[in-house]
């Protein structure tokens, strides 16, 4: 069985179903048949800059349960990257060595980091700098990280997504509107050309491909003249106005983010079309409930195959999914690799060949 390990596992970056259920695997494979010792990481780096680090001992009764349950029991965070940490005095301190002073205090002999492609980049960085043993698992509802077929949580977005469009195709033809649903994607377009097949959308607007408000018009037009008076429009955050410039939303605390696309979409088509428009902006919502059966099976493999690793002691290596089955891939390459929307792939041809418009 080999000798007795204390491995970690942390949550990172931005959350999305499917995580608990990884945390879930782990413990199993790990406790089970190595007999090892688990220890979560509260709140991703963080946890491990605390002092004391921040941990909770994992076993078979606290992972009980957490196949189905949505986000992460070990919170996780998106903001501040430890080689410039900030703090309330205004300092951007490099805090990666209390980071790897946290590992060494709680004895650990590998990590399983589960992020996306920056997560993963801090976290390999700082494996390097203290010689920590990571293993990482791919999770983003982008799933534009390199080198995998699926990313955890993409799944589940996807059929969130899908069901909004079911769902507003009979108000869109109950009022004769165009309903536009603007879903997550901060630099692909995955989500939106998935789930606008899917769901039945007449048009889809993905980063990935310029269009013009006069060929998204022309299509309503064409639907209209064919006896279509409603139209459904997906729309990614990402994508930016006609002129190229990003549509950005920005808080009170003057932080700036993707979002507001399906407004300005409205009142363009509008103004050039005459028809009228409604926008529905899914968010978050697309990151959280119940993990799809994909993501929990995809979560499942993947939590397994990355303990697996550390019993080898094979490290600074990535599960992947590819060719229905998982393997390891270094993850400076995966995390090198970004995963756009291939433009002569499988689902833009699948799109065209359905007459949706993609705007161009």
């Amino acid at each position: 069985m080999g000798e007795f390990k204390r491995i970690g596992i942390l949550t990172s970056g931005g959350d999305c179903a499917g995580l608990n259920a990884v945390i879930r695997a782990v413990v199993c494979r790990a406790v089970d048949t190595y007999n090892w010792e688990v220890l979560g990481i509260r709140q991703a780096t963080q946890g491990l800059m605390s002092s004391p680090p921040q941990f909770m001992p994992l076993d078979f009764d606290k992972v009980d349960g957490l196949l189905t349950k949505g986000g992460t029991v070990l919170g996780t965070t998106n903001k501040g990257d430890p080689f410039a940490f900030p703090m309330p005095d205004g300092t951007v301190p490099d805090r990666s060595e209390d980071i790897i002073a946290g590992y060494r205090e709680l004895g650990l002999d590998a990590i399983i980091g589960i992020g996306g492609d920056g997560s993963l980049a801090i976290l390999r960085r700082l494996a390097l700098q203290g010689n920590l043993n990571l293993v990482a698992i791919p999770k983003t509802i982008d799933n534009d990280l390199g080198s995998t077929e699926h990313s955890i949580g993409f799944d589940t977005a996807v059929n969130i997504a899908t069901e909004a469009l079911d769902r507003l195709h009979f108000t869109a033809a109950s009022h004769s509107r165009v309903m536009i649903l603007e879903v997550m994607g901060r630099d692909a377009g995955h989500i939106a050309i998935s789930a606008g097949i899917a769901g039945g959308a007449d048009v889809i607007l993905i980063p990935e491909i310029p269009y013009t408000i006069a060929n998204v018009c022309q299509k309503i037009y064409d639907r209209q003249n064919q006896g279509k008076n409603y139209s459904l429009i997906v729309v990614s955050e990402a994508v930016r106005t006609e002129e190229g410039e990003p549509v950005m939303s920005t808080n009170r605390l003057g932080q700036s983010r993707l979002g507001g696309i399906g407004q300005y979409l409205s009142d363009k088509i509008c103004d050039c079309s005459g028809a009228e428009t409604r926008v529905t902006v899914l968010g978050h919502i697309q990151r959280g409930g119940t993990p799809s059966p994909l993501d929990r099976l995809t979560a499942s493999a993947f939590g397994v195959a990355a303990v697996d690793l550390i019993a080898e002691d094979k490290y600074d290596q990535m599960v992947s999914w590819q060719n229905r089955q998982v393997v390891s891939v270094p993850i400076a390459d995966a995390i090198a690799q970004y995963r756009a929307v291939d433009l002569n792939g499988t689902l833009v041809k699948t799109a065209r060949g359905l007459s949706i418009c993609l705007g161009d």
